[in-house]
């Protein structure tokens, strides 16, 4: 029947050797998937960079004579006003700004 003709159609020996090249072109293909995802992950492998670029810009302040520090020392902190001595200057202002509005 169709099984007889089937096999007589499809030489065994040939089909074995097909497989077995299959077989062995796919193990290739897996090799080379694991190397290109080795060669991407060391590509893109962020650590390191991070510390690296840290590195290269303390370089260029350095050179252009910025020290940056963790804490800024020394510099002045703005001084602060009384809250009641703010709010009466802004209410001061606020005539002022709607003049000006007004006039356009």
């Amino acid at each position: 029947g169709a099984m007889k003709t089937a096999n007589s159609a499809v030489n065994a020996t040939e089909m074995a050797k097909i497989m077995n090249e299959f077989t062995r072109e796919n193990e290739i293909m897996e090799i080379r998937q694991e190397m290109m995802d080795d060669a991407l992950t060391d590509a893109f492998d962020s650590e390191g960079v991070e510390e690296e670029a840290d590195e290269v810009t303390g370089q260029v302040l350095a050179e252009l004579g910025i020290e940056m520090d963790k804490q800024f020392v020394g510099l002045a902190t703005p001084s602060a006003l009384p809250a009641g001595q703010q709010v009466a200057e802004e209410e001061d202002a606020l005539p002022d700004l709607k003049a000006r509005l007004d006039a356009l």
